[in-house]
């Protein structure tokens, strides 16, 4: 692709994206072509969505003429069905369970905070501040991710966390505190069983209401949420 990287700074800006796509094998860029080229080697990349994330980083980039394609039959959403992509659900899943993990620690640490030491607070209240805490907690713990997995620079970590699906993020907080509300009633009654008990089918709904949403995302543009 031809693009308008000049230095290195502008290589660390586009490479995370380049490094995060499982279809890129290889990549390489010459700085010193006069288009200067950024050469893949890939399988089953989606391009737009490619060239898309590219700009979004404020660097232009566009298909060059002089690329060499192997002519191998394409895989089409028809031959395997769109919902029968194993590879995707794993994806899917393992992101869905990073952002379980963090909205958890928020939304229930914050439960268990007004319900020790504030009981007086309308339950209405104690819902909303937890679902905030719980996306806050999932977002940080995205930007903690980013920055040991991917090596992404702070920066970079902060704003790619803060860029994914808030729909997914949302309805997980919806899943977990209305399931947690119909079988407890709302209350944090930590010394019976039944409380520990409802944390289970709380954190089953919490998973698995956004994970079809996060495999569409991911079949259908090749972006993950989280």
């Amino acid at each position: 692709m031809k693009t308008d990287l000049h230095c290195n700074h502008c290589i660390q800006e586009v490479e995370p994206i380049l490094k995060s796509s499982e279809s890129i094998k290889k990549y390489e860029f010459d700085l010193n072509h006069p288009n200067k080229l950024n050469k893949i080697e890939s399988e089953n990349l989606n391009v737009t969505s490619l060239l898309s994330q590219i700009k979004n980083t404020g660097y232009s980039a566009e298909r060059s003429e002089n690329r060499t394609e192997r002519h191998i039959p394409e895989l089409k959403i028809d031959d395997q069905g769109f919902w029968s992509n194993n590879n995707n659900w794993k994806r899917a899943s393992f992101n869905t369970l990073n952002c379980l993990i963090g909205c958890s620690i928020g939304d229930f640490g914050t439960i268990l905070y007004f319900q020790a030491y504030h009981p007086q607070t309308s339950m209405i209240w104690q819902m909303i501040l937890a679902s905030i805490a719980g996306l806050f907690t999932s977002i940080l713990l995205e930007t903690i991710i980013l920055r040991k997995r991917e090596n992404f620079n702070w920066s970079l970590a902060i704003k790619t966390a803060f860029s994914m699906s808030f729909i997914s993020m949302i309805g997980m907080e919806i899943a977990m505190n209305a399931t947690d509300f119909m079988i407890t009633g709302g209350k944090a009654t930590f010394n019976t069983f039944q409380y520990w008990l409802a944390l289970i089918p709380a954190l089953i709904a919490g998973f698995m209401l956004p994970l079809p949403y996060n495999y569409y995302k991911l079949q259908n543009f090749n972006r993950s949420c989280h």
